[in-house]
Formats: C-alpha cells, structure tokens, sequence
C-alpha cells in the first residue's frame, strides 16, 4: 500500500516585495493528517509563504503541489476550491456583519433563500463541537478580539477546508483556551484534516505540532520533528542568538523608600460601564496603580477588560463611578484630556486604534507630538525637527524600516509594536495603560518589550498591563488582579501568585486560602 502523498508542497518559493525578497526559495513539505509549526521572527517571511498558499499573493517563483497534485492558486476562491483555508492574524471580518453573516459571506450556497436560523443552528452545533464559543447573532464589532478569532476559524470550519492554515491563533487566547484550541485542533487532525500553525509561541510548537519549519530572514533554516528538539534550540534557530526565557526583575531595581511615598497615578472607584451590546461590562470596579509598579489585569477574553482599558483613556462613556489620572479627574472626559495629562496607550488592536497603516512611519511617531513647540511654529510643521525626532525614535526602539517615508502598513508585526511603543513612551508621562502588548509577537520582541515596560517601572511609571498571557504578567507584574464578569474577583502580589490560583478567580471561583 502507497503511502499517501504530502498534503502540501511548496518548492522554491520566491515573493518579492519593493526593496525585500520576503521568501527567498524557500521549501516547505506538510505531511497529511499532522499538525506543522511555522515559527520565526516577525518578518521572517512566514505569513507571506502562507499567503502564496492561500492565494493572496503569487509567488515570482517556485511551485505548490496539493496532495501529490501540481496547483497554480491565483485567487483565494482556487485555494477555497482546494480545501485550503486561511485565519489569518488581523481579521478578515466585515464588523457591521452578524457572526453568521460573516461565515456564510461569499459562500454560493444557498443560492435563493437564506434561513438564517437553520444557519445560526449549524454554527452553535460547530462551535460546540470545537469548543469555540460564539453568539451567532453577535455584530462583529460588538465581539472581543478572541471571540473574533473563533468566527474567523469557525469560518473556516463551516466551508470545509481541510488544510487550515492558523496565523498566531493563540494569540488572543489565555492559557487555558491555547491548550483547549490544542485539543481542538488534535480533533481536526483526527478528521482527517492537516493544520499549519504559525505561532511564536514555543511551548505551543512543543505542545501541539508533529513538525516544525523554521524561517529567518525569508529563509529556512531548519527543518525538525517536533519530538527530537527542544524549547532553546528552536528560539536559537529562530532569531540567530541565545534568547532569554526569564527576564530577571533584579535588574530593574526600585528603590522601596521612594515607592512607599508615592501617591497613586491612577485610582479607580466603583467604576461602572457598559458593552457594546448595551449590557453591564464593568459592575464597580475598584482599584489603584502606583509610582514604580505594574498592576497587572488578567482575565479571559469578554470579561470587561477591553471595556476597562477604553473607558480609563476616554474611548468609552463611564455609567458609575470616578477616575483620576494623576489625581486629577478623568471621569468621561476625552482623550485629549487624558493625553494632555500624560496618559500612555498601547490598545488591544493595533492597527485600527493605536497606529494609521497608510501613514508613513514618520506620521504615526509624531501624532501626539506634533501640536507642541519643539515640532511645529506658528500652526506649521517644522519639517527638520519632526525628521530629527522620528529617526531618533526609530534608532532608539530599533524599528526596522527602510525609511521614516515608508508606509506603516508594510512593517511586521514586531516593528509595529516597536512604533506604537516609541511614539506612546516619547510622548507620554508616568502613566500607561497597555493592552496585549506583546501579541503576536516572536520571543525575541517579547523580550524587548517587556524589558521596555520594566525599564518605564524603574523610572517612576504607573503601569496597567492587561494581558491573557499569565507568564508574561507573573513575569512583570508587581501585583495581579483577576477580572470575571465585570468585576474584580482578587488582587494578590505576583511573587506569591499561583497560576491555579489565578486560573480559578477566572472561571469566578474565590480561592478560599485568600479569603477576597
């Protein structure tokens, strides 16, 4: 009996771009019914192969064959007619859209009448089967970005593709849902489906992947069954260098006498607010952020977090209770209000709250700098100073772009982050709240910038991280409180933490020992 062919071969791929071969011949060979990882930097060239397989973009070289069969994809709908389907990393969703609408769009059946509620039925019994959660009735734009997530690969699922391609999956997942979408995703393959994973994270690769491809610089550099390697040698192969798992706080020392006399930079009472939805998604919330700490917010996706960040920086209405940014109030004022007192904000999404993809690098670093004297004159820009200031950024924060005129939207991920991070420390003061920080990011721009926000703590910063990744708040935090439901379940110190601790506040279980 023939063994059965690859599912997916790619040969000698080449994508160029104006000034960048993104995939400089590379190959990739997927064995069917496995689960492959694709990990490297951002900007290694990953999500640009899986575009050329997913028909977004034509490669300028090299072949694909789809189980032992020679392809030519010229669109999406080829690859679509392939069984190959695509989550890619930001959303492909139409936000006024229902999740059903969404999942269906596009699609050519049914032809003449849609039963929504047929509809609406099969995707409950999908995403229970698969364990991923969502209203189908829910607006897009009223969804959390993991529950985005789950629509776009509930999408997938629902039009049958049998080759999923997942870029950074777990990235808006806690935890606890990255080891569930595992188990999920082990289910696929049991179906017979074949996954390629792009992740950074390396304990996923260990955890769930047959198979590991490692890219750097638009090449392959290794080729390994999951099994035979480990941990360190994947973030070596990955970014070129030894890479530090554990940032040691002792290096960021804060001098206990200073802290014990500081007054808090934000202070939050009995805070109130509602989703999009129009229903409770802060219920009284209550706590402090002092000089020379990290409060660190952890909870699962659709908890009130996302409404907790936008209402401290005036992106959402308050229905109860006060803020005060360094002591002054805050309570359902604009932003501008909370910038002119020096409020940092790295947002959840990126790319649609926190950075303009199509202005230049030079336009983004200065959109909160650019009203004061030092970059404009008398209502004019001064060009020099603002070409000083931006690659002063850019050589500081090591954004990697050819120029400060070149478009945003044609960075990696990392270097986006490294933007939106250089543009909000620069121009902030003492205070910061900081949304998913480091999502999406590779292990080595992690490292970068939690480093960064302990090097922001040293110097006297007030900093609210929220985050769904429970090692990066243990890692940084200097106290850690647990959000369900809207409210605040416990605030225990990070050195004394428990992650099964932590793990129980979010389900909305008080562990009896804390007695909160």
């Amino acid at each position: 009996m023939n063994a059965l062919p690859p599912a997916v071969e790619m040969r000698g791929i080449v994508k160029r771009f104006p000034g960048v071969v993104a995939n400089d011949h590379v190959d990739l060979t997927v064995q069917a019914g496995q689960i492959h990882a694709l990990l490297g930097e951002n900007g290694a060239g990953k999500s640009t192969l899986m575009n050329v397989l997913a028909g977004l973009y034509r490669p300028d070289a090299g072949e694909i064959r789809i189980h032992g069969q020679p392809v030519e994809i010229r669109s999406p709908r080829d690859a679509t007619r392939l069984g190959i389907g695509m989550v890619h990393q930001h959303f492909m969703l139409v936000q006024p859209q229902t999740v059903a609408e969404n999942i269906i769009l596009g699609l050519s059946r049914p032809r003449f009448r849609l039963d929504m509620r047929t509809i609406e039925a099969q995707i409950r019994e999908l995403s229970a089967r698969y364990g991923l959660e969502v209203d189908p009735t829910a607006y897009i734009w009223q969804l959390s970005v993991g529950e985005q997530q789950r629509v776009e690969i509930l999408k997938m699922l629902y039009r049958g593709a049998d080759i999923l391609i997942l870029d950074e999956p777990t990235a808006v997942l806690t935890p606890q849902e990255s080891e569930e979408l595992g188990r999920t995703l082990r289910h696929m393959v049991q179906e017979g489906r074949t996954i390629i994973f792009i992740t950074h994270k390396l304990d996923e690769v260990m955890a769930f992947s047959d198979r590991v491809t490692v890219l750097r610089r638009g090449q392959k550099v290794a080729d390994l069954v999951t099994a035979e390697t480990s941990k360190r040698e994947l973030a070596r192969q990955m970014v070129g260098r030894e890479v530090v798992f554990y940032i040691d706080r002792s290096e960021y020392p804060v001098q206990d006498e200073v802290k014990a006399k500081a007054r808090p930079l934000l202070v939050v009472e009995n805070l109130s607010a509602l989703s999009d939805k129009g229903l409770p998604a802060l219920r009284g919330i209550s706590f402090e952020v002092y000089p020379y700490e990290i409060l660190g917010i952890a909870g699962v996706a659709g908890n009130g977090q996302r409404e907790l960040a936008e209402v401290i920086t005036g992106l959402r209405p308050a229905t109860g209770g006060r803020i005060l940014l360094c002591e002054r109030d805050a309570t359902n004022k604009p932003p501008r209000h909370a910038i002119d007192l020096g409020l940092s904000h790295i947002p959840e999404d990126r790319m649609h709250t926190g950075l303009i993809a199509s202005m230049t690098v030079c336009d983004n670093l200065i959109l909160k700098e650019y009203r004061r004297p030092l970059l404009s004159r008398l209502g004019f820009l001064v060009q020099r100073a603002i070409a000083l200031f931006s690659d002063r950024l850019i050589r500081e924060f090591e954004i990697a772009t050819p120029s400060r005129d070149t478009q945003l939207k044609s960075l990696s991920g990392g270097n986006l982050q490294r933007a939106l991070l250089a543009r909000e420390i620069a121009s902030g003061g003492n205070l910061m709240v900081a949304v998913h920080p480091t999502r999406g990011l590779d292990i080595g721009a992690t490292e970068w910038v939690q480093r960064k926000l302990l090097e922001q703590r040293q110097k006297g910063a007030a900093i609210l991280l929220i985050s769904e990744d429970l090692d990066e708040l243990l890692a940084v935090s200097d106290r850690i409180a647990v959000m369900y439901e809207g409210k605040i379940m416990g605030i225990v110190p990070a050195q004394e933490a428990h992650v099964e601790e932590i793990g129980l506040m979010m389900a909305g279980v008080i562990p009896e020992r804390r007695g909160v």
